[in-house]
């Protein structure tokens, strides 16, 4: 799956265009890698998005097209 849909699918960014912009900027990291927002994203992946002075990192447990709110904190756990 794309980056930029999975940071929205799993709700860590809101909007697909605000994680597209994010991943544009080089605010995204994939394995300590600066990433496209066309990278594909894979169980095991460490994602590291900077959020102003504050950096949140997450390991991805599963990758899914489409989730419920409620499940979405199942598909990553924070680091």
């Amino acid at each position: 799956m794309r980056l930029d849909k999975y940071l929205k699918v799993s709700r860590l960014i809101k909007r697909r265009t605000v994680a597209n912009e994010a991943c544009d900027a080089g605010r995204v990291m994939i394995n300590d890698r600066p990433a496209k927002a066309s990278a594909e994203v894979k169980a095991g992946d460490r994602i590291t998005i900077q959020f102003g002075n504050k950096d949140v990192s997450v390991e991805v447990i599963s990758v899914q097209e489409t989730v419920r709110k409620e499940e979405a904190k199942e598909m990553f756990k924070y680091l």
